[in-house]
């Protein structure tokens, strides 16, 4: 899968994905992910970016010529056009990421990341992208940190990314759940001890505990999240079980 991140701050994405999992991806190959320096798409000798907006009003905004002619640019490089690519821009106006979200992206060969900053970006560049994606409901100083969010929680469900499989499967929220706990050794603690059920080899016992203690923590914590969860016959009624125990 190939990703394309146009920013003014390289380094603080460059840094951030230097290790971890999709590092390794990168160092293998499985994710190609080039960074792009707007101000190298600048034609003015003092590499400006942004400019005052129409109508006065307070901070900066990117011009949208610099950002055009990276996209170009990308295009140009990657051998197609920019339309072929999904552009996406980083933006607190934009569809909520979620789980759901982040597989829907990991199935597109290619993904361009546009950071905003400052007062956001020109209007006229949502011309040029296909999408918006905010992270939340908060303003942060920039794009940066959300389209790291965005590559980490994406590159995931690119096969050959994780080793494990199984281990993404059973990801919060993958099926509309909230993960179970997890527990490693020593058996103690002090005077916390991992449940006697992890302990005693019976798999059947554990797989159950496991997802009571999943739709638990769904219920308590996320019970919105029930909704449009994937329940098997099993974990149904294991979820009838705790909602009647709540009632009394």
């Amino acid at each position: 899968m190939t990703f394309d991140i146009v920013t003014i701050f390289p380094a603080m994405i460059r840094h951030a994905l230097a290790d971890g999992v999709v590092g390794r991806a990168i160092e293998r190959g499985t994710l190609d992910v080039a960074i792009h320096d707007l101000r190298d798409f600048t034609t003015d000798r003092h590499r400006v970016v942004d400019d005052m907006p129409y109508g006065g009003g307070p901070g900066m905004v990117l011009k949208p010529e610099p950002i055009f002619r990276a996209l170009d640019a990308i295009g140009e490089r990657r051998g197609a056009p920019p339309e072929t690519m999904l552009t996406a821009l980083m933006s607190p106006q934009g569809t909520r990421f979620t789980q759901a979200e982040a597989v829907r992206l990991s199935r597109a060969a290619h993904v361009v990341l546009l950071c905003g900053r400052y007062e956001g970006v020109d209007e006229r560049v949502r011309a040029r992208v296909a999408e918006e994606i905010s992270i939340g409901d908060y303003v942060l100083s920039g794009g940066e940190l959300p389209a790291l969010v965005v590559i980490d929680a994406v590159a995931r469900h690119v096969p050959g990314v994780v080793g494990d499989d199984q281990s993404v499967a059973d990801d919060s929220f993958s099926r509309g759940l909230l993960d179970f706990p997890h527990y490693t050794r020593p058996a103690d603690v002090g005077s916390l001890r991992v449940p006697d059920v992890l302990l005693s080899g019976n798999h059947a016992e554990i797989r159950r505990w496991r997802k009571r203690e999943s739709l638990s923590r769904t219920l308590e914590r996320r019970p919105d999240l029930l909704a449009g969860a994937a329940l098997d016959e099993e974990e149904q009624e294991i979820l009838r079980e705790l909602v009647a125990g709540r009632k009394t």
